[in-house]
């Protein structure tokens, strides 16, 4: 499938968002045609981690989330890594990020960790999703239904667990990415 046009935001946290749960779907959208802008809590360029404490790569960012709208983008990939999942939800501005997403129906990949950044939007209530394994009582909590799936896709909302399954996961939100807005997820926001 053609993101030909697309523009997709990708969010990454200094010292702590997982090496391939960023990498793996940055590459994939890429690939597909899609521009991507990668959007930190920080100006420069953000560490990658693997195993959540050992240092990975390095990556600029193209802006910060301060201004950050998500008008100028078509969909959104939130990935994981429990330190940077941690950063990403404490930030309001990520959170508001990622709820004006959801209010404007656009597509929304998120792994591992991802869903606490959901959780803090408020806009996991109604909704099938999976994670990372020690999410799974968060997301309960949040009035979500767990599953343990490779990946899940609930009104344009697509959630995967580990890097284990990025092949599913980025092959599914280059789809959903493609299709486009999905009202049905505005109104459930």
């Amino acid at each position: 499938m053609s993101l030909q046009g697309k523009k997709i935001a990708i969010l990454i946290a200094p010292r702590g968002t997982e090496e391939p749960e960023f990498a793996k779907p940055h590459e994939a959208v890429k690939q597909a045609g899609a521009t991507v802008t990668v959007i930190g809590l920080e100006a420069g360029e953000a560490e990658t981690v693997n195993n959540d404490l050992d240092p990975a790569g390095r990556y600029q960012v193209d802006r910060t989330i301060e201004g950050a709208s998500a008008a100028d983008y078509d969909g959104l990939v939130i990935p994981g890594g429990c330190v940077g999942a941690d950063k990403l939800r404490a930030s309001k501005d990520v959170v508001a990020f990622v709820r004006d997403f959801f209010a404007a129906g656009k597509p929304v990949g998120v792994i591992c960790h991802g869903p606490w950044t959901l959780i803090e939007a408020d806009v996991v209530k109604g909704r099938t999703l999976t994670s990372y394994p020690t999410v799974r009582r968060d997301i309960e909590n949040a009035g979500g239904t767990w599953v343990d799936e490779e990946v899940v896709c609930d009104k344009g909302l697509v959630t995967s667990r580990t890097p284990e399954d990025l092949p599913a996961f980025c092959a599914k939100i280059v789809e959903e990415f493609a299709e486009g807005r999905h009202p049905e997820q505005a109104r459930s926001a």
